[in-house]
């Protein structure tokens, strides 16, 4: 019999109340991380407090797969230099890149413009049709630190969605099975 029939059997073997524990178990696992994810946007003020570098724009201060850890604080200005996180309407994935140019007004209102550290122009094409400038509530979050190539996991599972299915029945079948000693 081969490894398949092995987990059916030990399931079969399972008694309701052991299944149950593994089931709630399992349960408690995804709400932990689900309440640390919500603990993280609180603290940092940010929708995404981690993100992943999915290109090369930012080499080499950034590498694709590196994981940013962001902070998004209203109050804290936007300087040139800074490395933000920004989403545009109209695209999906968040972008991260350096700010170049700040425009600040004297009511306080700031307009400032990016760049990809490996780009050879300006982030105005990526905007939206007509859009020049970023403004305070285009920004994700500001990134604080880093992790080199930990996020690589998330790509490679991006990139091959049957790799992140077989990972998640793997999971799944280790915590459902795992025995309390």
């Amino acid at each position: 019999p081969g490894p398949t029939m092995d987990l059916f059997g030990d399931l079969r073997r399972m008694n309701k109340r052991q299944l149950y524990y593994q089931v709630l178990n399992f349960a408690m696992i995804v709400s932990s991380a689900l309440m640390i994810w919500k603990g993280l946007i609180v603290i940092t003020g940010s929708e995404s407090p981690i993100v992943v570098v999915l290109s090369g724009s930012m080499e080499p201060a950034f590498h694709r797969g590196d994981l940013l850890f962001l902070t998004n604080f209203h109050d804290d200005p936007i300087r040139a230099g800074e490395i933000v996180v920004f989403k545009v309407e109209g695209r999906d994935i968040p972008i991260v890149h350096r700010v170049i140019k700040i425009h600040e007004k004297e009511n306080g209102n700031i307009k400032f413009l990016t760049k990809g550290d490996n780009n050879e122009v300006d982030d105005r094409g990526l905007y939206k049709e007509g859009q020049n400038w970023l403004e305070k509530k285009d920004v994700v979050g500001r990134a604080r630190g880093f992790l080199p190539y930990v996020g690589m996991v998330t790509i490679i599972m991006n990139d091959y969605p049957k790799f992140k299915y077989a990972l998640l029945a793997v999971m799944g079948a280790y915590v459902l099975l795992k025995r309390e000693s």
